[in-house]
């Protein structure tokens, strides 16, 4: 089973982050920018929560909220499940299933390393079914 750590050597390790001061405006612009769907939010190398575009749809536009009155920490969310290197694509999906939520910030040693979506992970399992099925296709023909 394909690691954490295999993902993002792959993928890359690029980690978008905003500070909590930044206001919700420019931290839509860097999604927008950048085509992602959340940003961490970080201060002093630390991650502090995660800005995605269901927080901003759920805690601004349905509230009826300005995004360029409020910063990037009045909507994150600061209870942020994440995943060491280690862990294998099977515990990114368990854990995104049960916490519900997109996006998994990759933590090594205190440091985050990198960050793995949805995208990522269906991405991963369908090469991995590929490869099983190549290889199945091989023995049989065989």
């Amino acid at each position: 089973m394909e690691t954490v750590s295999q993902l993002l050597q792959a993928k890359g390790s690029l980690v978008l982050s905003v500070s909590p001061d930044t206001s919700v405006f420019e931290a839509l612009k860097l999604m927008a920018e950048k085509n992602v769907g959340a940003l961490l939010v970080m201060s002093d190398g630390r991650l502090r929560g995660i800005m995605s575009e269901r927080d901003y749809a759920r805690k601004v536009i349905l509230l009826g909220k300005s995004s360029h009155e409020l910063a990037a920490s009045d909507i994150m969310s600061d209870d942020v499940v994440s995943v060491t290197p280690a862990q294998t694509v099977d515990d990114c999906m368990a854990l995104m299933s049960s916490h519900r939520v997109r996006h998994l910030p990759v933590i090594d040693n205190g440091r985050v390393v990198g960050v793995l979506s949805i995208g990522d992970l269906v991405k991963a399992l369908i090469e991995m079914q590929q490869q099983t099925i190549q290889q199945l296709e091989s023995y049989i023909h065989s």
